[in-house]
């Protein structure tokens, strides 16, 4: 049973990850189990070339930052398990019981973090009567998002990024992900609200 499972190995989800494997030594984190589903082929960051990211160096392709932040997330915090090349076809069950389907595996999970992209192909089944029309994008373009409060679905579902209703930029989608690590955190931490900070002090 795990205790987060994120779906998607984009900028939203390795940020979400980033951050609740940052925590790792808190008292209330260290028996979490947490995987990421790093599916990445259909990221818009594959064609993205970044100029204007805070603290990413210009001309950094989208493309090889997908490859070195999936490495960072292993170098870092290897305790989070990474799950390639498959894709979620299903969701089932309610907070805390939760069964995640790919075309390879199931997966028992508490809680569930949807991390992929907010193109109209978005076809996992449990999830789709949460999909409305993306109230930012240009609406020709036909671009979707889950229903949410604050990033919020349902009891044990959270998402991020730009199917959480985000416009599409990599700052944004980044903090959407980060945002929802430290809910987590929180809910973790009985309610009392947290976050993950490294310091240079000792």
């Amino acid at each position: 049973m795990l205790d987060v499972l994120i779906i998607g190995g984009g900028v939203a989800g390795v940020s979400c990850a980033l951050v609740l494997g940052s925590a790792k030594n808190k008292l209330f984190v260290q028996d979490k189990e947490i995987a990421i589903i790093t599916h990445q082929k259909t990221s818009s960051l594959q064609e993205a070339l970044f100029n204007n990211a805070y603290g990413i160096e210009a001309g950094k392709l989208g493309a090889d930052l997908l490859k070195e932040s999936t490495q960072q997330l292993h170098n870092l915090y290897p305790h989070i398990s990474q799950i390639a090349a498959e894709k979620v076809l299903k969701v089932e069950g309610e907070f805390e019981n939760f069964v995640v389907t790919t075309n390879k595996n199931s997966y028992h999970t508490k809680i569930i973090v949807i991390a992929i992209g907010y193109s109209n192909t978005f076809a996992i089944e449990g999830l789709i009567h949460y999909v409305i029309p993306h109230k930012k994008a240009i609406a020709e373009k036909q671009r979707i998002q889950l229903v949410n409060d604050d990033h919020k679905v349902a009891d044990g579902i959270f998402v991020v990024g730009t199917l959480a209703g985000w416009r599409s930029q990599l700052a944004i989608a980044a903090g959407s992900g980060a945002a929802v690590a430290t809910d987590i955190l929180t809910l973790w931490n009985n309610g009392i609200s947290s976050q993950s900070h490294d310091s240079v002090k000792k």
